[in-house]
């Protein structure tokens, strides 16, 4: 059949696909919208990138294509490993169908190797917010089995790009960035831990050098997948480059018996002039998914960090008044109240409330609760099993493992194999009893180890990806019989962000370290995919039980108000002055939640290391919340001048403190105090062109200190 080039072109985005003599279609062009520009002109585009034979290469020089190979000449990371009984190595697909999805500027390709015995399903799309979406589908069309190895989709890089930003970490400590050069060859972040991982990247990301959030054309990859998983950046010799993105498999873990399919999971690719607007096109994809919450996102108030294990009724209840008459709207009971749970060494598995402790059951807990106008939402771990548990041993072979041991264990855990449907079903009993028989609004969901040797018991085959595939398919059962239920992705805190299991619940927790310090870091680069209002943002304690640094009850608050909000500390105890500065800030949040949880994040590029601007514009630009913080000892003393990005550059702000000055330098005044004066009290004015330009001057903080600052438009 005859392929034409194909402009796909949505949200200010356009893709261009050519076809290949030998095999899926080229990837001629990715990146901003390139108009109503006609079918010659598309053509002449996609011709123009064809690259030219040259000396000791290939008489058909390589393309990029939606899964290059070997058989068209292709010498980089191959689209496609896999093999039939260690023959069939080479396939050469040939189209033989393309549809177009005019509703969502996509296309999917059908093609064929009926050699090799290979169908493949190309399915290319466009989101309303300017994504590219990528996704596989192989079939064996063959009489006996194959192996997939390896299956990655591909984004062609601008010329441009140059330089390399992906995020690094491990507990207590996820997604710190680091930059490098793009140089020739491959720079690899690859995940075997059964998740992505405390020290995994949550998008890959390539530039011009040097840029920023505010500045630089950049593209940028991120992979829905829970499992193992691998990204990458390619400099060919050529001179071409690319991203890629694929599930990392295990030997023989994915055998297609004849008719079987496999596909890969979605890759997500992204584009902007800076981060701001790269991250902007995930933020506005996810707030456009029917399952995105709608509902404004209850203050929750998290017991761990207040009590730990010690779940005494009475503490619980006085816990509960404290929060309500706050404004606290959410209560999570977290680790220790199911049976034999009196620290983390055993039990895990074992989900029945516990009748010592609870003897009449959650009742009383949960009727105080909401007595008290607020959900109630209950901790589970429903991976992981204790050694030392009933379940463990009454079926140890529902444990991944090599065949006649354990793995090594970590936290005193093993985990379940919910590929194995008797485990599965075990689970999916276990929580559906008790979310049925007690009030239950949200689960706190968590995963706190990594997988090591993950095979199935029985037949010592790798499990990975039945397990992921069994954990969706229980998240998906889960909600289709409790649809009110909300449910939030803890993995030892951020070591499973993406937007697989994001597609199952309501909001990742960001960090099991709430020291504000490290948090505005975390904060920052976990918001390049998922928006304000899908990130647990809490207020711990005075000293941060992570990292022993103690901070200053604004400093803490004022850095977790942009996201879902919560506290994760002991209040009870509080003066009447910290309950009063605390409530304020609550406050603070719940009046500008609609804005906070619906507006552009926004972050400055600023020269000072130690200086830091983000923020929140409103949907229509009418109001702003920024926060800037100082995070040690600024190299200017008084620091620079604060721009503040993303307003609309021709309303007139009037700027205003959002909260009073405490703890602030200056007798308690607001560190806008000294410029206010210059007008004879009266509050700034600035049309937000200026503002973006020349900004003002960043008020005098300590360090480890934060300042809210409201921007609202006016008439003039």
């Amino acid at each position: 059949m005859t392929i034409e080039t194909v402009h796909l072109s949505r949200g200010g985005t356009s893709v261009v696909l050519e076809p290949h003599p030998y095999g899926l279609p080229a990837l001629a062009y990715w990146g901003p919208d390139l108009g109503d520009i006609g079918d010659r002109e598309v053509r002449s585009l996609a011709v123009a990138q064809h690259p030219q034979r040259v000396s000791g290469g290939i008489d058909v020089p390589a393309r990029l294509t939606l899964l290059p190979l070997e058989s068209a000449g292709w010498q980089g990371t191959p689209g496609l490993a896999g093999d039939r009984a260690g023959a069939h190595l080479y396939p050469r697909f040939t189209v033989v169908a393309m549809n177009r999805l005019a509703e969502s500027a996509g296309v999917v390709i059908e093609a064929r190797d009926d050699d090799v015995g290979l169908a493949l399903s190309a399915h290319v799309g466009l989101t309303a917010s300017g994504l590219l979406t990528q996704r596989l589908v192989l079939t064996n069309t063959g009489d006996d089995e194959y192996e997939v190895r390896a299956l990655n989709l591909f984004f062609p890089l601008q010329h441009t790009a140059a330089e390399v930003l992906d995020t690094t970490g491990r507990h207590l400590r996820e997604r710190s960035p680091q930059r490098h050069a793009l140089t020739a060859g491959t720079y690899t972040r690859t995940s075997r831990r059964g998740r992505p991982g405390a020290d995994a990247t949550v998008l890959l990301a390539v530039g011009t050098p040097g840029f920023g959030f505010e500045h630089g054309r950049v593209q940028g990859v991120h992979l829905a997948w829970s499992g193992n998983q691998q990204v990458l950046v390619e400099k060919i010799p050529a001179g071409s480059s690319f991203l890629a993105a694929g599930e990392v498999l295990s030997a023989r873990e994915m055998v297609l018996a004849p008719g079987e399919s496999y596909s890969t999971p979605e890759a997500i690719g992204s584009w902007g002039d800076g981060l701001n607007e790269l991250s902007g096109r995930f933020h506005r994809h996810l707030r456009s998914r029917a399952t995105h919450p709608q509902r404004p996102r209850p203050v929750t108030l998290n017991t761990w960090e207040a009590v730990y294990f010690d779940l005494d009724l009475p503490r619980l209840l006085a816990l509960a008044d404290r929060a309500a008459a706050l404004g606290v709207e959410r209560f999570v009971l977290d680790d220790g109240w199911f049976r034999g749970r009196r620290d983390d060494t055993s039990s895990l598995g074992d989900w029945y409330v516990d009748e010592t402790v609870w003897p009449e059951g959650l009742a009383p807990i949960i009727e105080h609760v909401r007595g008290l106008g607020m959900e109630f939402g209950l901790w589970f771990e429903p991976e992981m099993v204790n050694p030392d548990s009933d379940l463990a041993r009454a079926h140890p072979e529902w444990i991944l493992q090599p065949e006649g041991r354990l793995p090594l264990p970590g936290r005193q855990q093993q985990v379940l194999n919910l590929g194995n449907p008797d485990a599965y079903g075990y689970i999916l009993e276990r929580l559906d009893d008790i979310l049925s028989a007690n009030d239950i609004a949200y689960v706190k969901w968590d995963h706190n180890r990594d997988l090591l040797e993950a095979a199935d018991a029985g037949t010592g085959h790798a499990a990975v990806h039945r397990h992921v595939v069994g954990l969706y398919r229980l998240l998906d059962e889960l909600r289709r019989r409790h649809p009110h239920l909300e449910i939030e992705s803890c993995a030892s805190g951020g070591a499973r962000v993406d937007l697989g299991i994001l597609a199952r619940t309501d909001r990742i927790w960001t960090s099991d370290c709430i020291d504000p310090i490290e948090r505005l870091v975390n904060q920052k680069y976990t918001s390049l995919v998922v928006p304000p209002e899908l990130l647990g943002m809490h207020v711990g304690g005075p000293v941060s039980h992570s990292t022993g640094r103690a901070h200053s009850l604004p400093f803490r608050a004022g850095t977790a108000v942009f996201g879902h909000y919560g506290i994760e500390w002991d209040i009870s105890g509080l003066t009447e002055g910290e309950y009063a500065v605390l409530g304020r800030y609550v406050d603070l949040h719940r009046s500008w939640r609609a804005d906070l949880h619906r507006g552009a994040v926004v972050h400055a590029d600023l020269v000072d290391p130690a200086m830091d601007l983000r923020g929140i514009v409103s949907e229509d630009g009418r109001r702003a919340l920024f926060g800037y913080s100082l995070t040690a000892s600024s190299a200017s003393y008084p620091p620079g001048p604060l721009a503040f990005p993303g307003l609309d550059p021709e309303a007139l702000y009037e700027i205003r403190p959002a909260v009073p000055a405490e703890g602030h330098p200056g007798n308690g005044q607001s560190p806008l105090a000294w410029l206010q004066s210059a007008l004879d009290g009266s509050p700034l004015r600035l049309p937000g062109k200026v503002l973006a330009q020349a900004g003002l001057q960043a008020p005098v903080l300590l360090p480890e200190q934060t300042l809210l600052i409201e921007l609202r438009a006016v008439e003039s």
